[in-house]
């Protein structure tokens, strides 16, 4: 089959790459003149290895458990899986090069305005603010801001710091180099918090980016066209992080391929219940933590990608 994908990001070289070993003629159209997510934490679960053995040589730091800092009370969270600190940038220089080795033609500089004509199947994987989803005109999903930056101080502790604020939370990942400090939660409100924890800590940052995340499940109903990634909304509704999710979709997706009505199922079917107990589940947590401490244990374990 002729199949255009649009948007290079991780979800879509990562398809592109799979479909082509599978024999169709793929091409991915991504709007950047340069291959590489620029604005991510990199933390990825083990996980990460069941898709991309090859990716193991980019692990620049192993993390496994974080620190979650309520007024009252820290709770030490272990992980099932470990996780890694990668570079994203070089994540997708990678599933870039596996592609076109596989056959997979990647159009850069390539702004698309309307989804593309004479292909048997169109795959949306344009991020956030997706064209692809634009076009088949469904609901947009929730937005969150995140926000990093960096300072120059090695670092290669085992753990993440995360502190809790409204609607969100600030991180501090080791990053062996370097160590990152970052934020999540509602547009409005991430970078007047940032900036109050940044000036109480006397932080000076350095390289500080912002990208909106979307979450939730968006899904298509056109039999042609269908969404992965961020352009469906499946991010962690609890950390933010998409890739784990996004490559689980896509699995899902070329498991099913070509029938997007049977991919949108499945992926619900997955999805769905995953997102509405963690969200519940974080709602408990948070309720707890700022209000009744005292009843959070001191140290837990959760499953690392899918929470519950």
């Amino acid at each position: 089959m002729k199949i255009a994908i649009i948007g290079a990001g991780t979800c879509g070289l990562y398809l592109g790459w799979k479909l082509s070993e599978k024999g169709h003629e793929v091409t991915i159209f991504e709007k950047k003149k340069e291959i590489g997510q620029e604005v991510c934490s990199g933390l990825f679960s083990q996980r990460i290895l069941k898709f991309l053995p090859q990716s193991r040589k980019l692990v620049q730091n192993r993390i496994n458990f974080a620190l979650l800092h309520f007024p009252k009370k820290t709770v030490k969270i272990k992980f099932s899986k470990q996780f890694f600190v990668m570079s994203h940038f070089e994540l997708d220089k990678l599933i870039a090069s596996l592609a076109e080795k596989a056959g997979v033609k990647i159009v850069l500089n390539h702004n698309i305005r309307s989804l593309p004509k004479e292909f048997d199947r169109i795959i949306g994987c344009d991020g956030a603010n997706s064209v692809a989803r634009k076009e088949l005109k469904l609901p947009e999903p929730n937005f969150r801001l995140g926000i990093q930056g960096f300072i120059k101080k090695k670092s290669s502790l085992n753990f993440v710091k995360v502190l809790p604020c409204q609607n969100g939370f600030i991180w501090k990942i080791p990053r062996g180099k370097e160590i990152e400090y970052g934020i999540i939660t509602k547009p409005d409100l991430a970078q007047q918090i940032f900036k109050n924890f940044l000036e109480k800590n006397d932080i000076l940052l350095e390289r500080v980016k912002s990208k909106i995340i979307p979450q939730g499940l968006i899904t298509s109903s056109n039999p042609l066209v269908a969404l992965c990634g961020d352009a469906a909304g499946l991010t962690k509704p609890w950390s933010g992080g998409g890739v784990i999710w996004g490559l689980s979709a896509a699995e899902i997706l070329l498991k099913t391929f070509p029938n997007f009505s049977c991919y949108q199922n499945k992926a619900k079917r997955f999805f769905l219940p995953k997102i509405t107990l963690s969200k519940l589940a974080v709602k408990i947590v948070y309720f707890l933590g700022f209000k009744m401490p005292w009843l959070l244990p001191k140290e837990t374990k959760i499953e690392s990608d899918f929470l519950l």
